[in-house]
């Protein structure tokens, strides 16, 4: 919960102009308190420079404050590349107080924006208030319990860690002593580590989009990551194919009296069409990402808007809301190509020669309408998996930084890995059968001879064949794809963010 607070500081430095002006001291603050604090700070540096000679490298200073300091991984090498003017990968006193200076002044603004009554102290309540604007909801209780924790106190070589006077609040000496060497590129980086990312694409369209900063719509690196997102979606989906089309073909022609195992699936289709048959439908499973991202990604902007939300960043209820809307516009727009990516999936071998193909036939025999066989079930499929997901990740995140978070709020790659698994994991169990239903829809006027039934006629005669464990054929496959799918997105997106110069994680 500590983190929260740095959280909240980072978040509102990242929405303010950097100032170029000294600010004016805060309430209390006299002339014998700054002298004390600057000679702390030179006591500092001294105690880093363990040879005498006036400078001080990275390996020695994160040596130096190994045993007290709350630095975040990297922060080190972020201050150097700070203050190092001259970049001689050394540090000496002036450019060291420099960067004291310029860093202080925006923490003079992130202080007085989350002073809210202007009384020069911050305390539970401001703390909660701020965090509010910033789209994450706590409690007061949870508010006190941040100021209680760094209440007991730390050491930050002499200079002791926030609220020293056991106030409950917290004045600006105190805010700046406790921040001064948190570099704010990273303690900016907070909030992204949890940001319930594109990277986790488990092959479904459901999820709710992803928020961006005002820094990063401004300088266009929104478009980079959806790029990089969309991309890695791409060469997980590909090499989850198989598995995919596994599960297609387990919902469309699984039952009780055909009862097709995940190996005996794969001898069927290997043995029609050959290995290569494994990844039919793949390549329109592909080609929709890039225009339901976009679709979904404007949807969300406008509904946003007309949700009348000032925030940049929205609350957990308003981001269902928002996500669900822009997902189903998402889905009515593109979902042809859903059809035709069932279909696709099933064919037989010769019967598309590719997409233009399979819908021109589909169009011929079937009319338009055959284009929008399973929308309902499919939109209807959203609230559930998007609204437990959402509400799943919020949750295993909030309960990860109240319980484990206690010098840093980078959660480390197999957290932020297993948050996601779980909670898409989750949002596909409660929307499975819809899922289901959707598919067999979708596959029924391409069945010979099989009946033509309605989504709730579908679903009674499933449960009067197959019982109820007959709406979850095909879920074994589908589990197994997650952990493969999240993996191979995470690895390609890090990747093809260094390419793309993404620099907000």
């Amino acid at each position: 919960m500590a983190s929260l607070f740095s959280f909240a500081s980072c978040w509102v430095r990242a929405l303010l102009p950097r100032a170029a002006c000294e600010p004016s001291p805060a309430p209390g603050e006299g002339d014998g308190r700054e002298a004390s604090h600057e000679k702390k700070m030179s006591e500092l540096f001294e105690s880093w420079d363990t040879n005498k000679d006036g400078r001080v490298d990275i390996p020695n200073f994160e040596r130096a404050s190994r045993p007290w300091a709350t630095l975040e991984t990297g922060a080190a090498k972020e201050i150097f590349k700070l203050s190092d003017k001259d970049q001689d990968g050394q540090l000496d006193f002036e450019e060291f107080v420099k960067y004291l200076r310029d860093h202080e002044k925006k923490l003079k603004l992130v202080f007085k924006s989350l002073d809210k009554n202007n009384d020069g102290r911050i305390d539970a309540a401001e703390i909660v208030q701020s965090l509010q604007s910033l789209g994450v909801e706590i409690s007061l209780s949870q508010a006190e319990k941040v100021l209680r924790r760094i209440r007991r106190g730390k050491m930050f070589g002499t200079i002791n860690f926030m609220d020293k006077d056991g106030t409950m609040t917290i004045d600006w000496s105190e805010w700046r002593d406790y921040h001064l060497l948190h570099p704010a590129a990273n303690i900016r980086e907070i909030i992204l580590y949890w940001k319930h990312s594109t990277i986790f694409d488990v092959g479904d369209s459901l999820t709710v989009p992803d928020e961006f900063t005002e820094e990063e719509r401004k300088s266009g690196m929104w478009l980079r990551q959806l790029m990089a997102g969309g991309a890695a979606g791409a060469v997980s989906r590909t090499g989850t194919a198989p598995l995919d089309r596994m599960k297609v073909f387990m919902q469309v022609h699984g039952s009780k009296s055909n009862n097709i195992s995940i190996l005996t699936g794969f001898k069927q289709m290997i043995k029609e069409g050959g290995i290569a048959s494994l990844w039919r439908g793949n390549g329109v499973n592909v080609i929709k990402i890039a225009p339901e991202t976009a679709i979904k990604f404007m949807a969300y902007e406008q509904i946003k808007k007309f949700i009348g939300s000032n925030n940049v960043s929205l609350g957990i209820h308003e981001r269902f809301m928002a996500g669900s809307l822009a997902g189903a516009t998402a889905q009515t727009i593109i979902y042809p190509m859903e059809v035709m990516k069932t279909r696709l999936t099933l064919r037989k071998t010769g019967q598309y020669s590719g997409m233009m193909d399979c819908a021109k036939k589909i169009f011929m025999k079937e009319g338009v309408i055959a284009f929008y066989k399973g929308y309902v079930p499919n939109i209807i499929g959203i609230i559930p998996y998007a609204g437990i997901d959402l509400a799943i990740y919020e949750t295993l995140k909030n309960t990860w930084l109240t319980k484990y978070a206690k010098d840093t709020a980078d959660p480390g790659i197999l957290v932020l890995l297993a948050c996601g698994t779980v909670s898409s994991s989750c949002g596909q169990v409660a929307s499975y059968p819809l899922a289901l239903i959707r598919t067999r829809m979708q596959a029924q006027a391409s069945m010979e001879g099989g009946p033509q039934l309605s989504m709730v006629g579908l679903f009674r005669n499933i449960v009067k064949n197959d019982g109820p464990l007959g709406l979850y054929r095909g879920i074994a496959p589908n589990f197994m794809k997650v952990i493969p799918a999240v993996s191979i997105s995470y690895v390609v997106y890090e990747n093809l963010k260094r390419v793309l110069g993404v620099t907000s994680r």
